[in-house]
């Protein structure tokens, strides 16, 4: 194995070992891990990763389990030999395998005497602000009554356009939502490795202290054939979660327990030094952007050096059509996102108020005008 950006050992310990004592867990498994074309449910590979779950949980940690494998599930039943391509016959299988799955794990944690919960989500869903708030108190009410929700994509009812793409990313998002304090990826592969596993040269990656400057390849999709999502996607997910100042292990699903206790496989991804908010995560990774702000050198300089708000002076450029608490984009002059804020003003009421201090407004337009078009408090940095 071999370290990659930062080489000091204790950092990947000292991750390694506040992962074992987390107190809130996000735990993702993959299609590939639990089933297949052929024979469906692997039970005893579900049994093995239940079991590691089960103990963390009676040991008195909070389990959320992000489970891919409803669709992988319904293959067999419905006598498909691969994954299908057209989203109606993803949304088949996915019905049918659904409730095949929950019954797998309901049964499996219940030989602990622990309870579950299905709880399942479309992009949509955590894109709006209520609904992402209804999502965190549903939640923290089945984690507060000790039942582990067991959380995927609502495949039988998300359209391509709203659907989330794959689990690795709604485990992302759901760790910033409950603000774990860790997250665990779980796959076929035993970690990130510097090139194609399958490479007799191929090392693997212990530590990545800055997921950003990653330098390697990872774009060679899963080879399982049932799952949506490959080592890219983990990655990313990886990325969205440190950024929100969540650790994360990426880990082989049959070395789900090792992970959990700290022990060294795996590979370990550090978090940021600054934790975002519910509400800041929430702008940065799942609001759906309505439309873009574009602002000069000077608006954009003080967002990204000062705590200010951004006003309608900067802002050059609007593009889309959006209301008053839509998200947006800010964007600079070399058409780079610098920022995601909600707007405080509709798309059409802003082209008369761009370039204008807020004294000027205030006069020309009225009071209500003068207000910050994205206040920082509703902003955060890309």
């Amino acid at each position: 194995m071999i370290e990659t950006t930062d080489p000091r050992s204790s950092d990947a310990t000292a991750i390694r070992d506040h992962i074992s004592k987390a107190r809130r867990v996000v735990v993702k498994v993959g299609s590939s891990s639990l089933a297949s074309p052929k024979s469906g449910i692997d039970l005893d590979t579900l049994n093995i990763l239940v079991n590691a779950l089960a103990l963390r949980q009676l040991r008195g940690s909070e389990v959320i389990l992000v489970s891919s494998g409803a669709v992988a599930a319904g293959l067999e039943p419905l006598k498909f030999k691969r994954r299908p391509t057209d989203i109606p016959q993803q949304q088949a299988a996915a019905a049918v395998g659904q409730g095949l799955l929950m019954s797998a794990y309901t049964q499996a944690f219940a030989a602990h005497g622990i309870r579950t919960a299905q709880v399942l989500l479309t992009r949509e869903d955590l894109s709006r602000k209520a609904s992402y708030s209804n999502a965190l108190r549903t939640f923290g009410a089945l984690t507060r009554l000790r039942v582990v929700p067991i959380v995927n994509e609502n495949d039988t009812v998300a359209t391509r356009e709203l659907r989330l793409g794959d689990n690795d990313y709604l485990a992302a998002l759901v760790a910033g939502l409950v603000h774990a304090d860790a997250l665990v990826l779980l796959s076929d592969v035993d970690g990130l490795y510097t090139i194609d596993p399958s490479d007799p040269s191929a090392q693997r990656v212990d530590y990545v202290c800055d997921v950003a400057a990653l330098d390697i390849d990872v774009l060679r999709p899963g080879s399982s054939g049932i799952g949506s999502g490959g080592m890219a996607s983990k990655v990313e997910a990886a990325r969205l979660a440190a950024s929100a100042g969540i650790p994360v292990i990426l880990a082989r699903c049959n070395q789900a327990a090792a992970a959990l206790a700290g022990h060294e496989v795996g590979t370990v991804f550090a978090a940021s030094a600054k934790r975002l908010s519910r509400r800041q995560g929430w702008l940065a990774q799942a609001s759906e952007i309505q439309g873009q702000l574009h602002v000069d050198d000077g608006a954009a300089n003080a967002l990204l050096t000062t705590a200010a708000s951004l006003l309608a002076a900067g802002i050059t450029q609007v593009t889309g059509d959006f209301h008053a608490g839509d998200s947006v984009e800010i964007v600079n002059a070399d058409g780079e996102v610098i920022a995601r804020g909600l707007a405080a003003f509709d798309s059409a009421e802003l082209p008369e108020m761009l370039g204008h201090n807020s004294s000027e407004l205030a006069s020309t337009i009225g009071p209500a005008y003068s207000k910050p078009v994205v206040h920082r408090d509703d902003l955060v940095i890309s």
